[in-house]
C-alpha cells in the first residue's frame, strides 16, 4: 500500500467515526460515500487526510492535528466508542475532546485508572504491540488472603502484596502485555475474585492526581519521556 493510504474501514476508524466492524458494515451497506461517491469496498485505499467522507451524507471532519490524551477512567464505562447495550463509553465522557482520538488498549467495565486515548495509531499499535513489552502497573485487590508464596507464582513481570488478611489482599501488580481481563482471570485460577482493579501506571506515564473522570492533554516531550523506545514521537 503507497504511503499515507489506508482501507476505507480504517479511515474511518482513525477519523474517530466508527470502529473497524461498524465502518466495514456501513461501507458494505453504501452509506460512506469519497468524494460524493458511494463506496461499497471496505479496503478501498484512500489518504484521509486528503479526501472528503461523508457517512449518510454527513461530512466526516478530517483527522485535527496530532493530540493524545491521558484520561482517568471511572468504573462503569466502557472503553469503546459505541455500546449496543446503551452503557456509557469513555468517548461519551469525552465528549468533542475525544473527537478523532482511539483508545490505547482497553480497562473493562469495571476497572478504573489511566486511560490513552490519540490520534496517533502508530503509536497506538506501537504500545499494545506485546513485543515491545511496555509495562502497566495496577493495584489490585481481591478477597481472601494471597501470600508471598502465591504472588511470586502469578504470571506477571511483578506482583507485591501490600497487605493481606483472610478477608481480602491488596497487591501491586505490573504486566508488560494487556491480554482481555488477563489479570481477573490470573487471580480466579488460584480462587480469588478481583474487587477492585486499578491502572496508576502505563508505561512511564503515571495517573497521580487526575481525577475520576477527568483528562488532560500529553506533550510529545512527555510521551518521548514515558516511551523511549518508540522511533517517531
Amino acid at each position: 500500500m503507497p504511503k499515507g493510504h489506508v482501507a476505507l474501514n480504517r479511515a474511518l476508524s482513525k477519523l474517530g467515526m466508527l470502529s473497524r466492524s461498524q465502518a466495514i458494515e456501513a461501507i458494505r451497506a453504501g452509506r460512506v460515500a469519497v468524494n460524493g461517491r458511494i463506496v461499497r469496498d471496505p479496503a478501498r485505499e484512500v489518504i484521509p487526510e486528503r479526501v472528503d467522507v461523508a457517512i449518510d451524507r454527513v461530512p466526516v471532519p478530517r483527522q485535527a492535528s496530532w493530540r493524545t490524551l491521558a484520561f482517568h477512567k471511572p468504573r462503569g464505562v466502557v472503553t469503546t466508542r459505541r455500546d449496543p447495550e446503551g452503557r456509557t463509553t469513555v468517548f461519551n465522557v469525552l465528549g468533542d475532546a475525544g473527537r478523532g482520538l482511539v483508545a490505547v488498549g482497553r480497562l473493562d467495565l469495571a476497572s478504573t485508572g489511566l486511560l490513552l486515548l490519540t490520534s496517533d495509531t502508530r503509536l497506538a499499535n506501537w504500545i499494545t504491540d506485546p513485543g515491545n513489552a511496555v509495562p502497566r502497573t495496577y493495584v489490585v485487590t481481591v478477597r481472601g488472603e494471597v501470600t508471598a508464596d502465591a504472588a511470586s507464582d502469578l504470571p506477571a513481570a511483578q506482583a507485591v502484596v501490600r497487605k493481606a488478611s483472610r478477608r481480602e489482599s491488596h497487591l501491586i501488580l505490573e504486566l508488560r502485555q494487556g491480554r482481555n481481563r488477563e489479570i481477573r482471570r490470573m487471580f480466579a485460577a488460584i480462587g480469588h475474585e478481583v474487587t477492585r482493579l486499578h491502572r496508576v501506571r502505563f508505561g512511564g506515564l503515571e495517573l497521580d492526581d487526575l481525577q475520576p473522570g477527568r483528562w488532560r492533554e500529553l506533550t510529545r516531550t512527555e510521551l518521548r519521556a514515558a516511551f523511549p523506545r518508540y522511533p517517531r514521537l
